[in-house]
Parts: C-alpha cells; sequence; structure tokens
C-alpha cells in the first residue's frame, strides 16, 4: 500500500521540479541505500543529466515570463518523469506498473498545471523578487517531500494532497479574480451606449 503514497508524492514533486526530484532519491539512494528507491535513478549517467537540468531550471524557473516559457516545455516532460518514477517503484516491488505509473503521472501533471497557472500570475509583478521566492519555496517544498516520503510515504501523501487541493483552490480564485478585473475594464472602457470609447 505505500506505493500508493510513493507514487502519489514523487508524481506530485516531479510537476513542480521533476530533475530535483530525480536528482534526490538517486543520491539518497547512493549515499543510503533506501530499498524504496530504485536503483536506476542511482547511475552516474542518471545523475549527471538530472544535475545538468536541473541546474538549467535553477535559473530559468527564477526569470519572469522565461519561467513560463519553460512550464510549456515542461507541460510534457514533467508529468512523463513522474510517471516514470511510478513506473520504476512499482517494477522494483512487483506490482501493476501501468497503475502506478498513471497514478504518479496524472498528480505530476496536476501539480505542474498548478505551478504553470501560479506562475502566469506571478508575472504579472512587474518585479523579479517574487519570481525569484515563489522558486525557492518550490524548490525547498519539494526538497520536504522527498525527505518526507523516505521518513513517512503516508505523510507524503497527505501533505502533497493538501498542497494539491490548497493550489487548485487558489487557482481557481485568481481566474474568478481575474474575470471580474477583465469585466470591470470592458464597462470602463464602454461608454453609455455600450460601445467601447476610443
Amino acid at each position: 500500500m505505500n506505493l500508493v503514497a510513493i507514487a502519489f508524492s514523487t508524481g506530485w514533486a516531479s510537476g513542480v521540479n521533476a530533475y530535483l526530484v530525480v536528482l534526490t532519491l538517486g543520491l539518497a539512494d547512493r549515499l543510503g541505500g533506501f530499498e524504496q528507491i530504485p536503483d536506476q535513478l542511482a547511475r552516474r549517467d542518471v545523475l549527471v543529466a538530472a544535475g545538468l537540468l536541473f541546474a538549467i531550471e535553477l535559473v530559468v524557473d527564477k526569470i519572469p515570463y522565461l519561467d513560463s516559457t519553460w512550464d510549456v516545455v515542461s507541460t510534457v516532460l514533467r508529468p512523463a518523469v513522474g510517471a516514470a518514477l511510478g513506473v520504476l517503484v512499482a517494477g522494483d516491488a512487483g506490482a501493476s506498473e501501468a497503475v502506478y505509473g498513471t497514478i504518479s503521472g496524472g498528480s505530476a501533471l496536476a501539480s505542474h498545471l498548478v505551478k504553470a497557472g501560479t506562475r502566469l500570475a506571478v508575472n504579472a509583478s512587474p518585479e523579479p523578487f517574487t519570481n525569484i521566492g515563489v522558486s525557492v519555496g518550490e524548490d525547498v517544498t519539494v526538497l520536504g517531500v522527498v525527505a518526507l516520503l523516505l521518513a513517512n510515504p503516508w505523510l507524503a501523501f497527505t501533505l502533497t494532497a493538501v498542497l494539491l487541493v490548497a493550489g487548485i483552490t487558489m487557482l481557481a480564485l485568481l481566474a474568478r479574480l481575474v474575470r471580474r478585473g477583465r469585466a470591470r475594464w470592458r464597462r470602463r472602457r464602454s461608454g453609455p451606449s455600450g460601445t467601447v470609447s476610443p
């Protein structure tokens, strides 16, 4: 049953920063020999590739608008990495790979969409410090989730489920605020006859 918690939590974390998840799990397995981490993640080539991609994301993710472009590219990559992690975890345990790949890939896609939507909202701010703060907060949260996952998979599952629901709720509220703002702007631009003023 721990596999459900592991697949969901690694998927959620992958949707936020897939390369940091792979790098952290791989290093943890290499240094600590954790049973629940697939040995493939500790391979040197995997660690080097994850490290390089994380280094790129570490910089790009803090630059307004460039981060959203990176998120568009990552719409395929993050869920794919999440699904692959679910398959690897299930394969190591001799469980149904398709089920756990779907759980992990699905939670990765959901958290990625929350992250991408949040970044679009943050990019409305003209200064770069908000982007930097949000990006650092995401990375710290991912590290915390992975560490918690290794200690207590069900606690990590509970935390990531709460974070996902909170993120979706926040995005829904932001979308409502944006719609209201647009409606007000259109009313101000409209003249008495309802036509847009020049």
